[in-house]
């Protein structure tokens, strides 16, 4: 993928024609990372903006006492790191690559040089910002009442929106352990076992090693409203 299709498929520089594509992507700076590997942590300097070439980057948070969570995943066409761009204080959350990742990071500067010659450029970003803060407002609403079993049914319907392709069902197509999944839903990974033990005993999931297929889609949107 070159530079200037990696801009086009990204939402925040949709809106902006090739001649200003082909300017900014001579900005933009490559780096490899494998997995595993911290981006950036949590109160680094927030001072370059990241876009998602090939691989998944998660979004966590880490606690005083070592309990992490996990705020959101990046895929290919995806960016990251954008709010730290606008108001140039430190990381909110921190960043680490889930298998083997290629980002190309815009420094603050380049990205404000930018802004200020393509004004539009905010409508984009004030678009970015609206998803992120109604999907940290559906995640704060569901840890704060729904129960555990819930929690994992809610976030299974979720991935399958973002990740999901058709494979005998509907295969979540992401490398997800149940330690890591217990990590998006605030539990421990022993209740996050038992509750996908519930959900293929009552035939609305399969386990395929680190994958889950959605055998019945309806079938766990009742379970959540029920």
């Amino acid at each position: 993928m070159t530079r200037l299709d990696l801009l086009r498929q990204t939402t925040l520089f949709a809106g902006l024609t090739d001649v200003e594509l082909d300017a900014l992507a001579l900005d933009l700076r490559r780096h490899s990372f494998a997995p595993g590997v911290i981006i950036f942590h949590r109160d680094a300097p927030g001072n370059a903006l990241y876009l998602v070439e090939s691989g998944r980057v998660r979004i966590f948070l880490l606690s005083e006492t070592g309990q992490e969570i996990t705020l959101n995943f990046h895929g290919a066409g995806d960016c990251f790191g954008e709010l730290a761009l606008l108001d140039g204080l430190p990381r909110s959350a921190g960043a680490i690559t889930m298998e083997q990742t290629v980002v190309h990071s815009l420094h603050r500067d380049d990205f404000l040089r930018h802004l200020h010659a393509h004004p539009h450029i905010a409508e984009s970003i004030l678009e970015v910002l609206s998803r992120r803060l109604r999907q940290l407002t559906d995640y704060t609403e569901n840890l704060a009442f729904l129960d555990v079993y819930d929690r994992v049914a809610s976030k299974l319907l979720d991935l399958a929106l973002r990740y999901g392709v058709q494979d005998g069902g509907i295969r979540i197509d992401l490398s997800l352990t149940q330690g890591e999944l217990a990590t998006w839903v605030v539990a421990s990974r022993e209740r996050v076992n038992k509750v996908l033990g519930l959900l293929r005993d009552r035939g609305l999931i399969n386990l395929d090693g680190k994958s889950i297929i959605i055998l019945d889609l309806d079938g766990l949107r009742r379970q959540i409203q029920r």
